[in-house]
């Protein structure tokens, strides 16, 4: 009838696919129709995320109570995803697909070259709707990486036809049975044996690119090039080894190679290493996602990170923790004892004064982050703040009603 119900700004498949759902039938509680680790655009078309969703939340919810992902269905829905490089979680087999969307990606993984895994969500409920939650993506097909959710039929479909599914599969060492692959994998081999730790002997590279490269790779002591930039990865790989240099307290500069090409394609050749993300320490390639992931686990990260004098960067909250302990007693105030900045500073330090009561200081006009993120830590949103073994005492009334009542040595005593 022409009423407007609802707006869409943007190319945004899977949420127009939640929305459509949404007037379609019951999607209440379905999750949004993205996989967390997505970062490429979804296809063009979105019949199959709103068909599987209404019939999914339709029928599924009233049928199947909630599940909770316990520590076996989850270690089994790993097993499985990691079971095999390239696997699908379809309807039927890739012999009997029982559904046309898993036939469309059975036969672009045909297509491609892929030798696949694959699992029949129609012959094992609990895998079914387990793999829902798991990868946060609410229908079927799911297509499987390296363990890294790439999507539905629809993303599937838009990759191939763009060369990006190809291009995925050839940077995580994905084998494709071509003829193509066949030659390409000729010439690599041949290219390969010019190169020497991870560096070319003769790249041929023009000079302007190798030094503009090199450039790069040394702008900072920890260089990650990357899909997309560390607060919106743009693939499932990238996001990892951001959250594993984040988790190392590491400090890091990126540069995203969807951006640029020539240094895209260039770097494959001058590092010997033919997919992205690649890490850089000190100027020395470390690897990607899978070494990055192993070295972590093992402990050989930090060893590496401490052996290349990359010290992990302290979180602001960690460093609060150390300030208010650094002194029995220790004073967050405006300027110094001996030259306060504002009355109510001036007037703790001399109750503390009066009661020989030794203490530390800090300035915090001298460190903005200190004195906004002291805030938020201590949940007091003033100045001066007195500590005493670590612990909040309170502002300038708190003090100087301790020192009426004849409290405040004692206290600070204790």
């Amino acid at each position: 009838d022409g009423k407007k119900v609802d707006t869409l700004e943007g190319a945004n498949p899977s949420s127009l696919a939640n929305k459509v759902a949404k007037l379609a039938g019951s999607i209440d509680q379905a999750k949004a129709a993205a996989p967390a680790s997505l970062g490429m655009a979804a296809g063009p078309s979105v019949l199959e995320t709103v068909k599987e969703l209404a019939k999914e939340n339709g029928s599924s919810q009233a049928n199947h109570p909630p599940l909770d992902l316990n520590d076996s269905l989850k270690k089994r829905l790993q097993q499985l995803v990691d079971s095999h490089p390239v696997f699908l979680f379809m309807k039927g087999s890739p012999d009997a697909p029982k559904c046309g969307f898993s036939q469309k990606v059975v036969n672009i993984l045909k297509e491609e070259g892929v030798d696949f895994g694959s699992f029949d969500i129609l012959t094992d409920d609990e895998v079914r709707e387990g793999m829902k939650k798991y990868s946060n993506w609410p229908t079927f097909p799911q297509l499987f990486c390296k363990g890294e959710l790439l999507g539905g039929c629809d993303i599937a479909s838009a990759m191939h036809e763009s060369g990006e599914l190809k291009e995925v599969f050839r940077d995580h060492g994905i084998h494709l049975v071509t003829s193509l692959s066949v030659n390409a994998d000729t010439e690599e081999a041949s290219s390969a044996a010019g190169m020497i730790g991870g560096i070319t002997e003769s790249s041929g590279l023009n000079e302007a690119l190798t030094s503009r490269l090199e450039d790069l790779i040394n702008s900072h002591p920890v260089m990650l090039f990357m899909k997309g930039k560390p607060d919106e990865p743009r693939c499932g790989f990238s996001r990892k080894v951001v959250e594993i240099l984040k988790e190392e307290k590491v400090e890091f500069s990126s540069f995203d190679v969807l951006t640029d090409d020539t240094v895209r394609q260039g770097l494959k050749v001058l590092s010997n290493w033919s997919s992205y993300p690649q890490v850089y320490i000190k100027g020395e390639l470390i690897g990607g996602s899978d070494i990055m992931l192993e070295m972590q686990k093992s402990g050989e990260l930090k060893r590496v990170l401490d052996e290349k004098g990359i010290i992990p960067k302290e979180s602001l909250d960690d460093r609060l923790k150390k300030l208010v302990s650094s002194s029995k007693t220790m004073l967050f105030m405006k300027g110094t004892p001996e030259a306060p900045r504002c009355g109510f500073s001036s007037k703790v330090v001399q109750a503390l004064s009066s009661e020989d009561v030794s203490f530390g200081y800090f300035d915090i006009l001298t460190d903005d982050e200190v004195r906004q993120g002291l805030k938020t830590f201590s949940n007091w949103p003033t100045y001066p703040q007195l500590y005493h073994n670590g612990e909040l005492i309170g502002g300038c009334d708190i003090v100087l009603e301790l020192q009426q009542s004849g409290e405040l040595k004692s206290t600070l005593m204790e």
